[in-house]
C-alpha cells in the first residue's frame, strides 16, 4: 500500500459486475421471482396495444361484428391484467428493495470484515474519513442497484424483443427502420454515460475527502479552540465543500446532456414512425390499426427507454459504489495466517530475534537490519534510542502487526509465522502512550479483551492498576460513560484503565510502548506502581523514553539506526561509557536526576 493512489483504479463495467453477482447466490430464488414478477408488470403493456389493434381493425373492416360483449370481455380482460400487475409490482416494490438491502448489508459485512485484516501500513496511508466513506455513503446506492439493475435491463429486453417479434410479423421494413435508431442511441451516448460514471466517481472521493476533514477537525476541536483557528478551519473547509459543489454541477451536466440526447431520439423515433407509418399506409402496405399498434408499441419502448435514461444516474453510481468496494477489497492482507497454522498454547515467554530485518511496503530504507536477540521468561526488556531508530517497530513485529522483511521471531521455539494470529495477539499484552478508550463505560473498557468477564474481575484488575479508587469516586461508578475516546478522563486514568485491561487479559509477554511519557510526575507515579505490578513475572519489552521506567530493567538495548549497538544492566552500560552513556548524561543535564530518553 503506497497511498491513496492505490485506492483509485478504473475498472471496466464487465469486471464489476463480475465481482458483484455473487452477491446474488444467497438470494438467486428471490431474484427468479423478482424478474418473473417484472415480466408479468410488462404484459399489460404488451397486450394493450393489440388490443387497440383488434378494436380499430374491426371498427374500420367489420363494425357490425364488434359487439359490446367483445368490448367488455376485452375491458375485463385487460382489468384482470392489470389486477396481476399491482400483486406483481407489489411483490417488486416491496421484495425486491429487501433484496437489495440484504445485499448492501452483506457487502458492508464483507468490507468491515477486510478492514480488520488489512495492516498498520495500510492504516498509516489512508484517511479512516475515507474508508467511513466507503463503507457507509458508497453502498448506500447498492440497495437501488441490486434491485432496479436486473430488473429494469430485464424489463427493457423483454419489451424490445417481444415488440420486435410482434412488429416484424406486422411489417418487417418498418420494424427495421425503427429498431435501427436503438444503437444509434446507445452509440451517441456512450460518451455521456462515461462522463458520468467519472463525475461520479470523484463526487464519491470527494465526499470521502470531505468526511476525513471533519473528522479531523471535531476529533482536534480542542487544538482548533486553543489556537483560535475556527475560521482558518472554516475557509478550509469551504474549500473542499466547493470543490464538491464543482463536481456535482459537473455531473449533473453530462447527465443532461445524456437525457437531452435521449430526448432527441424519442421525438426521431415517433415521427419516423409518424411519416414511414403513413407512406406504408398510402402504399396500403399497413392499415390503421396497424399504424396504431405501431404507435402505443413506440411509445411503450420509449417509456422503458425513458426508464433506463432515468436509472442511469443510479446504475453509474450503483457501479461506482461497487468499484470503491472492491478496490478496498483487493487490498491485500500484508500479514496473513499460513495454511497450517498452530493455536499458541502454555506460553513459558522466551523470545529470540534471529537475524531479523525489517522494511516498510512502500520501499523506504530498512528500519531493522540484522537483529539477534534472545529473551529469556520473565526478563524485563528496555529499548532506547533516538527517535526513527525502530523501537516501536520491533517490538510491533513480536504480535505481527507487521511482518519481518528477514529471518524469523520465535516464541518458545516456535516461529510467530507458524501461528494462529488470534492465539499470538491474545497472549500480548500492550500499554501504549497514546491510550484509546472506545466509546461506551468504564467497565465495557476494562473488559474489552474479556467481554463475559464478571464485575468481581474487572474491579479486581481496576485495583491492580491502581484505578478503583478514582472509578469508585465517578457519578455511575464502573458504568459511567468515559466519552468518545475517553475524553471525559485525565490521562492518567484513561492509562490506568488500559493497565486494567491488561491485567483482566493476564497474557504472559507484555509490551509498554512509552506507556508513561505523556504524564505528569504524580500520574507517573501512580501508573508506574502499576507497571511495576503488571511486569512481574511476565516477559516484558519497554520502550521509553523516561530513565525512571528503565533504570531497574534486566537488559537495556540501546538501538540505532546500525541496530543494536549495546546492551546489558544500566550499571554496566555506564560504566563502559558508551551510547547509553552519552545519552544518560545528555538527559541528565537536560531533566535533572531522572533523566528522559
Amino acid at each position: 500500500m503506497k497511498g491513496n493512489e492505490n485506492l483509485e483504479k478504473e475498472h471496466k463495467n464487465t469486471y464489476l459486475l463480475k465481482r458483484f453477482l455473487p452477491y446474488y447466490r444467497k438470494y438467486r430464488w428471490i431474484l427468479v421471482l423478482d424478474l418473473f414478477c417484472a415480466m408479468l408488470t410488462t404484459v399489460c403493456d404488451l397486450v394493450l396495444p393489440l388490443i387497440v389493434r383488434y378494436l380499430t381493425n374491426m371498427g374500420m373492416t367489420d363494425i357490425e361484428g364488434l359487439t359490446v360483449k367483445i368490448i367488455l370481455s376485452l375491458g375485463l380482460f385487460y382489468l384482470l391484467l392489470l389486477a396481476m400487475d399491482a400483486a406483481a409490482n407489489y411483490f417488486t416494490a416491496y421484495i425486491g428493495h429487501l433484496m437489495g438491502t440484504k445485499i448492501e448489508t452483506d457487502m458492508r459485512r464483507d468490507l468491515f470484515c477486510h478492514l480488520q485484516k488489512l495492516s498498520y501500513s495500510f492504516y498509516s496511508n489512508t484517511k479512516i474519513g475515507q474508508l467511513i466513506s466507503r463503507i457507509t455513503t458508497d453502498l448506500f446506492d447498492i440497495t437501488e442497484f441490486a434491485h432496479h439493475c436486473p430488473e429494469e435491463f430485464f424489463i427493457a429486453a423483454l419489451k424490445i424483443t417481444v415488440s420486435f417479434v410482434i412488429l416484424g410479423n406486422i411489417n418487417i421494413w418498418l420494424t427495421l427502420i425503427i429498431f435501427i435508431g436503438f444503437p444509434l442511441m446507445l452509440i451517441s451516448t456512450g460518451y455521456f454515460r462515461k462522463k458520468m460514471r467519472e463525475a461520479f466517481k470523484r463526487a464519491r472521493v470527494q465526499t470521502g475527502e470531505i468526511n476525513a476533514q471533519v473528522e479531523d477537525n471535531l476529533l482536534g476541536i480542542r487544538v482548533v479552540k486553543s489556537f483560535a483557528n475556527e475560521e482558518m478551519e472554516e475557509e478550509k473547509f469551504d474549500i473542499g465543500n466547493r470543490l464538491f459543489l464543482a463536481i456535482k454541477k459537473q455531473s449533473y451536466r453530462y447527465m443532461a446532456g445524456f437525457q437531452a440526447t435521449t430526448r432527441v431520439f424519442d421525438g426521431f423515433m415517433l415521427i419516423m414512425v409518424v411519416v414511414c407509418g403513413s407512406l406504408f399506409m398510402i402504399n396500403g402496405a399497413i392499415n390503421a390499426g396497424d399504424l396504431m399498434a405501431y404507435l402505443l408499441y413506440v411509445t411503450t419502448l420509449l417509456a422503458s427507454i425513458r426508464r433506463i435514461v432515468e436509472f442511469a444516474e443510479q446504475f453509474q453510481k450503483g457501479m461506482t459504489g461497487i468499484e470503491r468496494f472492491i478496490e478496498v477489497m483487493d487490498e491485500p492482507a500484508e500479514v496473513y495466517e499460513a495454511e497450517n497454522a498452530q493455536e499458541l498454547k502454555q506460553v513459558v515467554g522466551d523470545i529470540s530475534f534471529e537475524k531479523v530485518s525489517f522494511q516498510y511496503s512502500d520501499g523506504t530504507d530498512e528500519v531493522l537490519s540484522d537483529i539477534d536477540l534472545n529473551v529469556t521468561h520473565g526478563q524485563n526488556i528496555a529499548i532506547v534510542g533516538p527517535s526513527g531508530s525502530g523501537k516501536s517497530t520491533l517490538c510491533h513485529l513480536i504480535p505481527r502487526f507487521y511482518d519481518v522483511t528477514s529471518g524469523r521471531i520465535c516464541i518458545d521455539g516456535q516461529d510467530i509465522k507458524d501461528l494462529t494470529l488470534h492465539s499470538l495477539r491474545s497472549r500480548i499484552g500492550i500499554v501504549q502512550q497514546d491510550v484509546y478508550l472506545f466509546s461506551g463505560t468504564i467497565r465495557e473498557n476494562i473488559a474489552y479483551g474479556r467481554p463475559d468477564a464478571p464485575l468481581e474481575q474487572v474491579e479486581l484488575a481496576a485495583r491492580q492498576a491502581g484505578a478503583h479508587d478514582f472509578i469508585m469516586k465517578l457519578p455511575q461508578q464502573y458504568d459511567t460513560y468515559v466519552g468518545e475516546r475517553g475524553v471525559k478522563l485525565s490521562g492518567g486514568q484513561k492509562q490506568r484503565i488500559s493497565i486494567a485491561r491488561v491485567f483482566l487479559k493476564n497474557p504472559p509477554i507484555l509490551i509498554l510502548d512509552e506507556a508513561t511519557s505523556a504524564l505528569d510526575n504524580e500520574s507517573e507515579r501512580i501508573v508506574q506502581e502499576s507497571l511495576r505490578e503488571l511486569t512481574k513475572g511476565r516477559t516484558t519489552f519497554t520502550i521509553a523514553h523516561r530513565l525512571t521506567t528503565i533504570r531497574n530493567a534486566d537488559i537495556i538495548l540501546v538501538l540505532t539506526e546500525e541496530g543494536i549497538v549495546e546492551q546489558g544492566p544500566h550499571e554496566t552500560l555506564i560504566r563502559k561509557e558508551g551510547v547509553y552513556y552519552d545519552l544518560y548524561q545528555m538527559y541528565r543535564d537536560l531533566d535533572g536526576v531522572n533523566g528522559e530518553f
